[in-house]
């Protein structure tokens, strides 16, 4: 009997686990080639997994509503010529219920998850499944694993942390006796919220709950710092209100701001290419392509970052019809995950909710993200040959949130001015 391992592919990068939504097969069916098998859900976007091999379902290895590192075994197909579609179907082994789902590691097969130590302790810290199993092999038990101080999100134990404590640990020595364990810092705890007559509670959808989470985990990552400037779109204004319809005509997409800026956003980082990075512990990874990510809101409320790759190789007309493209399938979401990975920085539009400025958070692994806020016209003052003389312009916020890790206030500071600078010094004569 020929077997495949069915496993959980990698859906872009950045993108480390996946959430099982809905099988679409159950054991005993069978499927034909890139066939889809099962529905699975990312902190980007939801898709279909097909199958590379035709057969018959023997096994589901996970239940709905598990999350699986990728590369992890998910099913067993049975490729043989003699399987048929009548062959038994094998229910999928029972999963505890809980109200997280597990992350399965996706190097151990379902048999190896750790029995004698828990996801969580009486304490409510959590584990993942890796440091659960090397604990197992260690024989580290539930009371020592929580004696040692953790570095992760929320003072959790990451593999680093019991690594080094295994290095040091003596033998018949607890973390509690370690003479060079620091003490752990308190995870923060959310506040007690009470309930008054009237109040509704609403569940947050499955989308909600990884957009909360990666926020939180951006804030405790980068130290952030948000420098403004106010700037003179005038001309751009101007140019875009002279050539939309031809635009529209010629090129049968409408041009809004967002391509403009974009365009800018380009040339500012082939200038200071250092806001076009990323941080790996205590190495920089400069980047070698621009991809600038766009946070476009969804009909749901929630919010999604398409990707323009390569911005710096487009033309202005390419820009245009990538954000129009990328902007139109998010909202039917209908966005592959190529679409949303691999993004370097990126944009968000404040503005188109009638707001002034914001400071917007940085999307991991980036360094840098920029808010444009909504345009006005206002009285400024313009210097001329003849004196300064008071005008109306159309003005604009822009902000930058940066990690203070690796971007000073100089950077910073002088990248969004350089923006600026472009977008000020727009040709009102352009052809598009």
């Amino acid at each position: 009997m020929a077997q495949f391992e069915l496993v959980m592919p990698k859906m872009g990068e950045s993108v480390a686990e996946a959430t099982i939504i809905k099988w679409l097969k159950k054991p005993g069916d069978s499927i034909e080639l890139d066939e889809p098998v099962l529905e699975i859900a990312t902190d980007k976007v939801d898709s279909e997994i097909p199958s590379p091999v035709a057969g018959i379902l023997e096994k589901i290895l996970f239940d709905e509503g598990q999350t699986i590192l990728v590369n992890g075994v998910i099913a067993i197909i049975n490729t043989s010529a003699e399987a048929s579609s009548s062959a038994p179907a094998s229910a999928p082994a029972p999963v505890a219920a809980a109200k997280v789902p597990e992350v399965v590691a996706a190097s151990a097969p379902a048999s190896s998850v750790v029995e004698s130590i828990g996801s969580k302790s009486e304490s409510g810290r959590f584990y993942s499944p890796l440091v659960r199993n090397i604990a197992k092999e260690e024989k580290i038990s539930m009371q020592e694993l929580d004696s040692i101080p953790g570095t992760g999100k929320e003072g959790r134990v990451t593999k680093d942390d019991l690594m080094n404590w295994l290095s040091n640990r003596k033998p018949g020595q607890t973390a509690s006796s370690a003479p060079t364990a620091a003490p752990a810092k308190a995870a923060p705890v959310a506040p007690a919220v009470s309930m008054n007559a009237g109040d509704e509670i609403i569940e947050m959808d499955r989308m909600r709950k990884l957009i909360a989470d990666h926020m939180v985990m951006s804030k405790a990552v980068s130290p952030h710092v948000t420098s403004f400037v106010e700037v003179d779109v005038t001309n751009m204004v101007l140019w875009r209100e002279r050539v939309k319809k031809d635009f529209e005509k010629r090129e049968g997409e409408k041009i809004t701001f967002t391509p403009i800026i974009i365009e800018a956003v380009a040339r500012a980082i082939k200038d200071l290419p250092m806001i076009n990075v990323s941080v790996s512990g205590t190495s920089i990874i400069k980047r070698k392509n621009i991809n600038i990510g766009m946070a476009t809101a969804l009909p749901s409320g929630n919010l999604i970052v398409p990707v323009i790759k390569n911005a710096d190789t487009l033309s202005l007309v390419g820009i245009t019809k990538s954000v129009n493209d990328l902007a139109t399938r998010a909202r039917a979401n209908k966005l592959s995950p190529d679409d949303i990975s691999g993004g370097t920085f990126t944009v968000t539009n404040v503005g188109s909710f009638g707001n002034v400025m914001g400071t917007p958070i940085i999307n991991q692994p980036q360094v840098a993200i920029m808010a444009v806020g909504v345009i006005k016209k206002k009285p400024a003052v313009l210097e001329t040959p003849q004196g300064d003389v008071i005008a109306i312009r159309h003005m604009m916020f822009c902000s930058l949130s940066y990690d203070h890790r690796v971007v000073d206030g100089s950077l910073g500071g002088s990248f969004i001015r350089k923006v600026a600078d472009y977008l000020e010094a727009f040709d009102i004569n352009r052809p598009y």
